[in-house]
């Protein structure tokens, strides 16, 4: 079964495994949003918080070097993870990989939910949770790019990101109907809950094609013939004839060839040759800056910063949060398919940096606890800078990171960038109690500087890679001709614009014929005389 988009034929098996490979970014986002209001929950507090007065919660408080550590160590178990995952994904395979990844991460749910008063044991489950974590984080945005049809790889990739949003709010969703519980049921329940998660993607994976770059890869040719169809929503019958098919197949086994020209190691990824180290590089920076726009600031710290600006539940606020940034993340992967990459990744910096500007001053200014309309502007400036996140930084990030690298090192690249995200998320994690406590609301300063670095970054050394296939991104990049500024308009030899390539790609689906332009005749003639 298939659906025409562009003029070309997409199957709802693309929607189906692109929805249930984001399920990785789900328990992402469950296990991030879980921990800042099982923090404040009572049981927990009283398990394995310091109490001066035993059995009194109003006494119980955490150390911060003991809350960055338990808030933390799930980002140290994802750095491992994401460099573990490259590996796992190329010897596995994309779908078996995540399965594993799978159960991973729930035997890390079943050491925090046996923990009794040892708030180390704890800690250390979500260190174990943090391997399945951040493997998946290597991997679903990998597998998505990899299987998705060109036309709406952003959009699919994307999900990723909205479940990861979707998760977050569930989280907190779940919490706020626990809370009141007043045993250990009120933060294990929360915690347990993410076993089911995990074994829905773990199972339902096994369904869905591989990926049909890692079978090319593995010189197994006709199965990928046979999962691109599928991604297409082409009968299998009609997969060897058919001209969107022989295209891609063509080009996938082009690229696979020459790629196997020379054996990819982890230090090819840090070579220049084809701009290989400059999107490695590339990569690093783009993840890193995600986390460095602050949004973890709110999540993973969110309650505890509302309650200190005087609200009576901080709860709710952390609800209307996680509400806003899922469901703006609906408006970014419109956004990001409609107007490509880097537009909206500046605009997005600079709206981010403007947001978290006025969030720093306001609770500069004045103490915003005794001042409650100060505290309502930091509530709605944390409201607006997750609405400009969710529907820019925060999906396309994840795109590019499925889009940008080479198939070859595509993987180890895809670790490493993430690998980036997580040593940010770790160091923004455990740092932020001790930056909070010296500077306070200032730290929203540094989160705008940041996010201006972003936008700068994204304009002078980011190329649009929307519209394009993995192979021709690939030789977008190679191009000495383009520069990223420019990148926009590239198109492959043979036709005139990136507009050029998406009416050829229908014509040829529609079986018409299509006059060609004389940019694309000149272009056409360039190229043969550049190779002759």
């Amino acid at each position: 079964m298939a659906f025409y988009f562009q003029g070309v034929p997409i199957g709802w098996v693309a929607i189906m495994l692109a929805l249930l490979a984001s399920m990785g970014g789900f328990i992402f986002g469950y296990d991030t949003g879980q921990i800042s209001d099982i923090m404040l929950m009572d049981d927990f507090l009283l398990r394995f918080a310091t109490c001066s007065t035993p059995g009194d919660v109003t006494t119980c408080s955490f150390s911060t070097v003991r809350e960055g550590l338990i808030v933390s160590l799930l980002s140290i178990g994802t750095l491992v993870g994401a460099l573990l995952g490259a590996p796992t994904a190329d010897f596995l395979g994309r779908r078996y990989a995540m399965s594993v990844e799978c159960v991973i991460f729930t035997i890390g749910v079943i050491i925090q939910i046996a923990s009794k008063q040892v708030w180390q044991q704890f800690a250390f489950g979500r260190f174990v949770g943090g391997l399945g974590v951040g493997a998946l984080s290597a991997a679903v945005p990998m597998y998505q790019a990899e299987t998705a049809p060109s036309q709406i790889r952003g959009t699919l990739t994307a999900t990723y990101q909205l479940f990861i949003t979707f998760g977050i709010l569930v989280a907190y969703c779940i919490s706020i109907g626990t809370r009141d519980i007043s045993n250990s049921g009120s933060w294990r329940i929360v915690v347990g809950i993410g076993i089911l998660w995990a074994l829905i993607l773990g199972i339902g994976i096994l369904f869905m094609p591989e990926s049909p770059r890692w079978l090319a890869a593995h010189g197994r040719m006709e199965e990928a013939r046979l999962s691109l169809a599928r991604a297409r929503g082409v009968p299998e019958e009609e997969a060897k004839n058919h001209y969107i098919i022989a295209r891609e197949v063509d080009e996938i086994k082009s690229s696979i060839e020459f790629e196997r020209q020379v054996r990819a190691g982890w230090i090819d990824c840090f070579k220049p040759q084809n701009k290989t180290l400059y999107r490695t590089l590339l990569g690093m920076s783009l993840q890193s800056l995600q986390q460095l726009t602050g949004a973890n600031y709110f999540f993973y710290y969110g309650a505890t910063v509302f309650k200190s600006v005087g609200l009576s539940d901080s709860f709710v606020t952390q609800i209307i949060l996680g509400a806003v940034n899922f469901f703006c993340t609906f408006g970014g992967m419109y956004i990001l398919e409609r107007f490509g990459r880097r537009r909206p990744l500046i605009v997005g910096g600079i709206w981010q940096s403007i947001w978290l500007f006025v969030f720093a001053a306001a609770g500069t200014a004045v103490d915003p606890a005794t001042h409650p309309g100060m505290g309502k502007l930091m509530i709605v400036s944390a409201c607006m800078f997750i609405w400009g996140y969710a529907m820019t930084w925060a999906p396309g990030i994840w795109i590019l990171i499925g889009e940008t690298f080479p198939t070859r090192t595509r993987a180890k690249q895809g670790s490493l960038s993430t690998a980036a995200n997580w040593i940010w998320n770790f160091l923004l994690a455990f740092c932020t109690p001790f930056i909070s406590s010296a500077i306070g609301y200032r730290y929203g300063f540094i989160f705008a500087a940041c996010n201006l670095t972003g936008a700068v970054v994204v304009y002078f050394f980011l190329y649009e890679s929307s519209d394009l296939s993995l192979e021709n991104v690939n030789m977008m990049y190679t191009d000495p001709n383009c520069k990223p500024w420019t990148s926009r308009e590239w198109a492959p030899a043979g036709y005139s614009s990136r507009q050029d390539l998406i009416d050829q790609t229908r014509a040829a689906e529609a079986h018409k014929p299509h006059t060609l332009e004389e940019g694309r005749l000149e272009k056409l003639s360039e190229s043969s005389a550049d190779g002759s």
